[in-house]
C-alpha cells in the first residue's frame, strides 16, 4: 500500500468514487486499521478512508503524524470496523498530549501511548 503525503490527503480522498454504503456521515475520515513499528510499540501508519456520507471511500495509508496534523487542523476521525460485512462506526479519534508528545486515542487515559489497539493491523 502506498503512503500518501499529508498535503494530498484531502485532494486524493475527494477523487475516490468507490466504497460501501453508510447510513450517515460519521466524520471527515475513518480509520479501519493500523501499522506498528518493528518493536510493535508505536503506530507508524493508519489506513484512512474518506467518509462520503453514503459510502466509505477506499483506504489509503497515511503516516501517524499526518493524521495527528489533520486532527489538529480541525478534521474529524472515527474508527470503523466490519460486522457481517458492513462497516460499523467505532469511536471518535482524538489527539492527546502527554509529556509534550501527541498520541492518537479514543479516550484520554493519560498514558504515553496510542490506544487504537482494537483495530486490525495492515
Amino acid at each position: 500500500m502506498d503512503v500518501v503525503p499529508l498535503l494530498s490527503l484531502d485532494v486524493r480522498l475527494q477523487n475516490n468514487n468507490q466504497g460501501e454504503i453508510l447510513m450517515e456521515k460519521w466524520a471527515d475520515y475513518l480509520i479501519s486499521a493500523v501499522r506498528y513499528d518493528s518493536d510493535h510499540q508505536h503506530i507508524t501508519h493508519l489506513k484512512v478512508h474518506e467518509d462520503k456520507g453514503d459510502k466509505v471511500g477506499d483506504g489509503k495509508a497515511y503516516s501517524r503524524q499526518a493524521v495527528v496534523d489533520a486532527i489538529n487542523s480541525g478534521n474529524t476521525f472515527v474508527t470503523i470496523y466490519k460486522d457481517d460485512g458492513k462497516w460499523q462506526k467505532g469511536q471518535k479519534v482524538i489527539v492527546i498530549k502527554v509529556n509534550g508528545v501527541s498520541y492518537l486515542k479514543t479516550m484520554d487515559n493519560n498514558k504515553e501511548e496510542d490506544n487504537l489497539e482494537n483495530l486490525p493491523e495492515f
